[in-house]
């Protein structure tokens, strides 16, 4: 198996602290910039799996960083520079405690409570009689908290958000325009590599003068669900599950094995074999989701790697 990086420990110059997240380590510097390294941990119902997967980080940086740009014109965003494949360098911000979800379809968390006779997610109502992934007659936004490392995020609907003062109502309007926008971009931005983008979620930060930024990642299959456009209405018609591009794939494989990140439950063993066919997996996310191949970063000492492209950065 290729090398992983699952842990960082790095101490670069005018470093002052470290947050260590499920999937990204994001190092905060003197000079008001952020340091996201985007590690191979493969984290699923909330929980950190043990193992990593082998150019993971690589690819949900480069995704992240190629959809930054193609969405820079309407949303502003964190990113200055990307020195190292797995790494992202920009402005230091204040993450709002929310993360914008959005979804154009049924599927997942929201069919999943759908099956259990809900009709209403985060205060938004879902219509009578749809079938798991049949779109939604628009999309719909439902937030979750932003969960501290080991606990789950939880639904939250805009009014509670705004009643207890989470954030102010005069931000969540922007931070729900911005969400908007950015997931129909994103939909263009899918049907042109014959894709449906079916939903996704956003994290906002505050600048320290005060502007709203989009951070984190964007439209990677770690924080978003496609389909693939070809055959969805047949499938749909026929009640066949959706051939889709996310890491749902991972998600139903620990269900099928018993754990859905609930309490008393154990994480499956992952064996090197199946360890591959997810990198595999999520190096065929890449290709599709961007259209172009996938080169492979050079593992054989990924920390001195990072280190060194980072360092040279900076003095630069």
């Amino acid at each position: 198996m290729s090398n992983t990086i699952t842990e960082t420990n790095f101490n670069f110059p005018g470093q002052e602290s470290v947050y260590k997240g499920k999937v990204r380590d994001v190092y905060s510097l003197e000079d008001d910039r952020l340091v996201m390294i985007a590690s191979d941990r493969l984290s699923a119902f909330d929980v950190v799996m043990p193992k990593g997967i082998p150019y993971k980080g690589q690819i949900l940086n480069q995704i992240a960083t190629k959809m930054m740009e193609k969405t820079s014109d309407i949303v502003p965003n964190w990113l200055e520079a990307t020195p190292d494949p797995n790494v992202a360098v920009g402005k230091k911000c204040e993450p709002f405690k929310v993360e914008m979800v959005i979804r154009g379809y049924m599927s997942g968390h929201a069919a999943r409570e759908y099956k259990a006779g809900k009709r209403e997610l985060c205060g938004v109502a879902m219509p009578e009689g749809l079938k798991e992934n049949d779109k939604f007659p628009e999309p719909i936004i439902t937030p979750a908290t932003k969960a501290e490392h080991g606990d789950h995020d939880e639904d939250i609907s805009r009014e509670n958000i705004i009643k207890r003062g989470i954030v102010s109502e005069e931000d969540y309007l922007k931070l729900e325009d911005y969400t908007r926008k950015l997931f129909q971009r994103g939909t263009e931005i899918a049907a042109k590599q014959d894709l449906i983008l079916v939903d996704t979620k956003y994290e906002f930060g505050k600048t320290a003068d005060g502007e709203i930024v989009l951070i984190d990642e964007i439209h990677t299959p770690d924080s978003s669900r496609y389909f693939y456009k070809k055959g969805y209405n047949d499938r749909q018609e026929k009640g066949e599950a959706q051939k889709q591009l996310s890491k749902e794939f991972v998600r139903q494989w620990l269900i099928s094995n018993g754990f859905q990140g609930l309490e008393g439950q154990s994480v499956p063993e992952m064996s090197d074999d199946y360890i591959e066919s997810v990198s595999e997996r999520y190096i065929e996310l890449y290709e599709n989701i961007t259209g172009e191949k996938f080169e492979k970063a050079d593992v054989s000492d990924i920390d001195n790697r990072i280190r060194k492209n980072v360092e040279s950065y900076l003095k630069a």
